[in-house]
This record gives structure tokens, C-alpha cells and sequence, in this order.
């Protein structure tokens, strides 16, 4: 499966979380944005979820494409923060929990690149495959 979320990508990630003393315990917690964060990705995915949790070993590529200012070109590499591995995290655990996969530990392939654009979103390509890397 293929397709492109229409919507700025968010740049808040699951790694934002702040601390507090509750009870006398420390504790962690999401941020607002990156609570931000997964929200917008639940609401753009959702038209997306497959009929049936994907199971086996998946290939996930995604290109993250941000808007570009006037300082950049269209598809651009885009080399500042947040890093792809930020990024992947919340987009992976939203789309766990809205089904597209068994469980993310599925994704045994993946190519992430992220890019200044004129149209900015996210192209995903989901897809099941099969057998060994090398026979």
C-alpha cells in the first residue's frame, strides 16, 4: 500500500517527554506537542488503516517532506533536526495502534529520508514481504 498525508509534517517527537513529582515518585509523560504529534498522525492515517493488521515481516519506506522556505529548493535533503529516528518512532507507535501491523517489530526494512518541498507531507509505502533476505 501506498499513499501521501496531506499535512505538515510534525517535527515535535516521542522523544519530548517532561518529568514530574507526583506523589513522591517521579514521573514521566508525553509533552503537549508531541501529544500534538500523535494526534495529527492518528487523524491523517486513519483513512489508511488496512481491513486486517499486516503480519510478518514488513518493508516501510517514508519520506518526510517539510515546507520549504525561501532559502531552500524543491526536495531538497533536509539536514536539521528532528532526526529520522524521532520521526519514525511516534509515525511507527500511531500506526500500531490504529492496526496496520501486528505489532511495529514487524518492520524488518525501512528507508526514511526527509526533504524541504513545496508540497510537504508524508509518502509512506507499506508492504509485506516475504522470504529471507538472502537465499
Amino acid at each position: 500500500m501506498r499513499f501521501f498525508l496531506e499535512i505538515d509534517p510534525p517535527t515535535a517527537t516521542s522523544q519530548e517527554t517532561q518529568t514530574a513529582f507526583v506523589n513522591g515518585r517521579l514521573m514521566h509523560y508525553k509533552s503537549k506537542r508531541a501529544k500534538a504529534t500523535f494526534a495529527i498522525l492518528t487523524d491523517a492515517l486513519r483513512p489508511f488503516v488496512p481491513p486486517e493488521p499486516m503480519d510478518g515481516p514488513i518493508r516501510l519506506i517514508c519520506e518526510w517532506r517539510f515546507p520549504m522556505g525561501k532559502s531552500h529548493v524543491d526536495r531538497e535533503w533536509r539536514i536539521t533536526r528532528p532526526d529520522t529516528d524521532n520521526l519514525q518512532k511516534a509515525l511507527k507507535d500511531v500506526m500500531t495502534r490504529l492496526g496496520f501491523w501486528v505489532d511495529d517489530s514487524r518492520v524488518c526494512c525501512e528507508l526514511v529520508s526527509k526533504t524541504w518541498s513545496a508540497a510537504p507531507g508524508i509518502e509512506i509505502t507499506v508492504e509485506q514481504i516475504g522470504g529471507m533476505l538472502h537465499a
